[in-house]
């Protein structure tokens, strides 16, 4: 049955409120207490400790500075002809990643969910969504990725579990149950909340339980260590399968000290450093987190040691669109900022910006300067799928599905390539154009330009993991050099719909400058005072090596 998000998101909680008696009021405020259900038998828990057993790593040391692909597996592709997309049917593209240029590959939620699409309302956090397959299909994904050089990291909510999920289940079942802790509770409600335009507390027969984004997502009680330590084992079930790093959800969310005191409290950066503490126990292994509201500050080595950066990807977009003030803010943003934020310039999620090709309205020159300010500054770029190709999204779904469509490998009208059915979701707008069949056979498209540029960032180290230095910018125009070791590279923007004479400083005196992109471009050479005038195009991007 094919649902939308909207739909999927009304049964689920109609299920919540059949099974429970929970009033299914969705996201507004609380209701009224329900009619006292009928007593179930509860359900069994798996909170079995996990001690750690780190099977190593075969990746390439560095491997997390390279070029990450956001996927949502429901949408990749369809190996079993049920419309859906699954992990088998990941495993089948990832020679296009490896051919791509990925380093690693997000995996938005692929344990089991109450929510029959985006995976975040979890009901079991060591078990995979049927719909993906098995924990034998998630092994052999983790095998022939490694086996590609491609790292392998999941989503992981923190914040709440599913309303269905067997630990909330207990915790509802009575006051005094054992898991009742693990929950945030309060008898009365309080008053005077207000979190997204509702109010977070929902009534039940035996008090009124928090749960910041919807009824059927109830919060963990964070301030429990025996909840934190739960989370903990998780994150070593997965890591001792050999799962590579984490996104962590909705990070400054985490505690609740008040009606004005629930978004980046104080205990979210520690428990956040806990998390970090644990993952960094394994060799390689990395995370990222997501936080808003301060990007900077959950990036910090005490709390994630990376987040990423939407205090960025606004500026990017604009700046592409030739906004000189911008570009500026481009020039000075890692200026300041940790330079292991995490980039991008969309995502899974409407408040980030729709998706590239729609933001630009497709204009292809634009969308390629976006694409190489990503892959050029200081940073860990992570690309949407589809992004590489120039996916939009389906202008039909008003939500955040519009986002989440079917990845278009073809012009096939029906399922783009991604199934030989009709998929579970319309297709993007423009799949009959931006798929990657066709888009592949231009040499000049935008899958060539991102193949050219992530062969650059992974070829040059000091691209990928080298500091920021004499950054400058001049109207819509900016440039910076990226130096590791004796590796020196200098980059160089035009944004503008003008020819643009740059005046670059600090360079090594009479240094050459040997082109990189494009490959086949003149050369320059630095003054003695390590100065150079160079001139770009309107809209276009050079990359020079600076050589003694």
């Amino acid at each position: 049955m094919t649902l939308n998000f909207a739909e999927a998101h009304r049964r689920w909680v109609g299920v919540l409120a059949l099974v429970a008696g929970v009033c299914a009021c969705g996201g507004g405020g609380a209701a009224s207490p329900a009619t006292t259900p009928t007593p179930v038998l509860l359900p069994a828990v798996n909170i079995v400790s996990v001690a750690a057993a780190d099977p190593g790593s075969s990746l390439a040391a560095g491997w997390e500075y390279g070029a990450v692909m956001e996927i949502f597996v429901r949408s990749y592709q369809d190996s079993d002809g049920d419309g859906i997309g699954d992990l088998r049917g990941l495993i089948s593209r990832l020679d296009y990643l490896r051919d791509l240029g990925i380093k690693g590959i997000w995996l938005m939620p692929v344990t089991a969910s109450q929510d029959g699409d985006h995976g975040y309302a979890v009901t079991d956090y060591r078990d995979i969504e049927k719909a993906y397959g098995s924990l034998t299909d998630f092994d052999e994904l983790l095998k022939q990725a490694h086996a590609r050089g491609i790292g392998v990291l999941i989503d992981y909510v923190i914040n709440h579990s599913a309303a269905l999920n067997p630990l909330f289940i207990h915790s509802r079942a009575a006051t005094d149950n054992t898991f009742r802790s693990w929950y945030v509770w309060q008898d009365p409600a309080p008053t005077g909340w207000s979190i997204y335009g509702g109010n977070p507390w929902r009534y039940w027969v035996n008090g009124a339980y928090f749960a910041g984004f919807d009824t059927g997502m109830p919060d963990f009680n964070l301030l429990n260590p025996a909840v934190v330590a739960y989370h903990q084992d998780n994150l070593r079930f997965w890591m001792n399968r050999g799962v590579d790093g984490f996104r962590f959800d909705a990070v400054g969310n985490l505690v609740e000290n008040g009606p004005s005191a629930w978004d980046k409290q104080p205990q979210d950066y520690t428990i956040m450093g806990q998390m970090r503490s644990v993952t960094l126990a394994y060799q390689r292994r990395t995370m990222v987190c997501e936080g808003p509201a301060d990007s900077r500050g959950f990036a910090a080595d005490t709390a994630c040691g990376s987040a990423f950066a939407f205090d960025l990807n606004g500026n990017l977009i604009a700046a592409a669109k030739g906004n000189a003030s911008a570009a500026q803010a481009v020039s000075d943003y890692f200026k300041t900022a940790p330079a292991n934020m995490s980039t991008f310039l969309s995502n899974h999620d409407a408040f980030a910006g729709q998706r590239v090709w729609d933001q630009l309205a497709g204009n292809v020159a634009q969308y390629k300067l976006a694409a190489a300010a990503l892959l050029l500054l200081p940073g860990r770029p992570y690309i949407y799928y589809g992004e590489e190709v120039g996916m939009g999204g389906a202008l039909s779904l008003a939500d955040d599905g519009r986002l989440r469509t079917p990845m278009s490998w073809s012009a096939d009208a029906t399922a783009a390539g991604f199934s030989t059915v009709k998929p579970y979701r319309v297709l993007s707008s423009n799949a009959a154009t931006q798929n990657v069949a066709l888009v592949a056979a231009d040499a000049n498209g935008l899958l060539a330009h991102y193949k050219a540029l992530l062969a650059l960032r992974n070829g040059l180290p000091s691209v990928a993991q080298g500091s920021y230095v004499a950054p400058f910018a001049s109207g819509t125009a900016l440039g910076f050099q990226r130096v590791l070791g004796n590796e020196r590279t200098l980059v160089l923007f035009n944004f503008g719909s003008a020819e643009a004479a740059l005046d670059v400083t600090s360079l090594p005196a009479s240094a050459t400058l040997q082109s990189a992109y494009p490959a086949a471009g003149a050369g320059a050479s630095a003054t003695a005072a390590g100065t150079a005038r160079i001139t770009l195009p309107a809209q276009s991007l050079r990359v020079f090596k600076v050589l003694p």
